[in-house]
Protein backbone atom coordinates (compact mmCIF):
# COMPACT_ATOMS: atom_id res chain seq x y z
CA UNK A 1 0.00 0.00 0.00
CA UNK A 2 1.43 3.38 -0.72
CA UNK A 3 1.31 5.95 1.62
CA UNK A 4 1.73 9.60 1.52
CA UNK A 5 3.28 11.64 4.03
CA UNK A 6 3.36 15.63 4.69
CA UNK A 7 7.22 16.39 5.33
CA UNK A 8 7.87 20.20 6.36
CA UNK A 9 11.09 19.71 7.06
CA UNK A 10 12.12 18.58 4.17
CA UNK A 11 9.36 20.62 2.04
CA UNK A 12 7.83 18.14 0.08
CA UNK A 13 5.31 15.50 0.54
CA UNK A 14 6.59 12.15 -0.07
CA UNK A 15 4.95 8.92 -1.26
CA UNK A 16 6.35 5.28 0.38
CA UNK A 17 5.50 1.54 -0.25
CA UNK A 18 6.75 0.11 2.71
CA UNK A 19 9.71 2.24 3.93
CA UNK A 20 11.33 3.13 0.57
CA UNK A 21 10.60 6.77 -1.06
CA UNK A 22 9.36 6.07 -4.77
CA UNK A 23 8.32 9.35 -5.46
CA UNK A 24 7.82 13.49 -3.78
CA UNK A 25 6.07 16.80 -4.72
CA UNK A 26 8.82 19.40 -3.26
CA UNK A 27 8.88 23.37 -3.06
CA UNK A 28 10.71 26.14 -1.50
CA UNK A 29 9.75 28.97 1.12
CA UNK A 30 11.50 31.50 -0.23
CA UNK A 31 8.51 33.94 -0.76
CA UNK A 32 6.67 34.63 3.15
CA UNK A 33 3.66 32.97 2.94
CA UNK A 34 4.10 31.13 -0.18
CA UNK A 35 4.89 28.03 -1.24
CA UNK A 36 6.75 27.47 -4.77
CA UNK A 37 6.49 23.82 -6.12
CA UNK A 38 8.86 22.86 -7.84
CA UNK A 39 9.64 19.73 -8.83
CA UNK A 40 6.80 16.11 -8.55
CA UNK A 41 8.20 13.18 -9.51
CA UNK A 42 7.27 9.42 -9.23
CA UNK A 43 9.71 5.99 -9.67
CA UNK A 44 8.52 4.89 -13.39
CA UNK A 45 7.77 1.47 -11.81
CA UNK A 46 5.07 3.31 -9.76
CA UNK A 47 3.62 5.47 -12.94
CA UNK A 48 -0.23 5.40 -13.93
CA UNK A 49 -1.58 4.76 -10.24
CA UNK A 50 -2.49 8.62 -9.48
CA UNK A 51 0.29 8.92 -6.87
CA UNK A 52 1.47 12.36 -8.72
CA UNK A 53 -1.71 13.83 -8.24
CA UNK A 54 -1.70 12.68 -4.69
CA UNK A 55 1.27 14.06 -3.89
CA UNK A 56 0.09 17.41 -5.21
CA UNK A 57 -3.39 17.15 -3.70
CA UNK A 58 -1.35 17.00 -0.26
CA UNK A 59 0.86 19.93 -0.64
CA UNK A 60 -2.46 21.86 -1.81
CA UNK A 61 -4.20 20.74 1.22
CA UNK A 62 -1.47 21.01 3.70
CA UNK A 63 -0.97 24.82 2.55
CA UNK A 64 -4.07 25.11 2.38
CA UNK A 65 -4.74 24.44 6.46
CA UNK A 66 -1.82 26.76 7.24
CA UNK A 67 -2.89 29.86 4.89
CA UNK A 68 -0.47 29.37 2.68
CA UNK A 69 -0.21 30.30 -1.07
CA UNK A 70 0.81 28.32 -3.75
CA UNK A 71 2.95 29.61 -6.80
CA UNK A 72 3.63 26.12 -8.65
CA UNK A 73 6.36 26.10 -11.35
CA UNK A 74 6.62 22.49 -12.00
CA UNK A 75 4.67 21.65 -14.70
CA UNK A 76 2.29 18.98 -13.35
CA UNK A 77 1.70 20.83 -10.30
CA UNK A 78 0.56 23.72 -12.07
CA UNK A 79 -1.69 21.64 -14.55
CA UNK A 80 -3.66 20.08 -11.87
CA UNK A 81 -3.89 22.79 -9.37
CA UNK A 82 -5.24 25.44 -11.66
CA UNK A 83 -7.52 23.12 -13.50
CA UNK A 84 -9.45 22.36 -9.76
CA UNK A 85 -11.74 25.39 -9.48
CA UNK A 86 -11.70 24.25 -5.82
CA UNK A 87 -7.69 25.49 -5.99
CA UNK A 88 -8.29 29.23 -6.29
CA UNK A 89 -8.04 30.20 -3.09
CA UNK A 90 -4.50 28.50 -2.29
CA UNK A 91 -2.85 30.37 -5.60
CA UNK A 92 -0.75 32.96 -5.32
CA UNK A 93 -1.34 36.13 -7.55
CA UNK A 94 1.33 37.50 -9.50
Amino acid sequence: MIKIQFEPEKHRSAAYDQEQCIGECTYTTEIPDTWTIDHTVVDSHYGGKGIAGQLVDRIVSEARSRHIHLHPTCSYAKKRIESNPDNQDVLATR
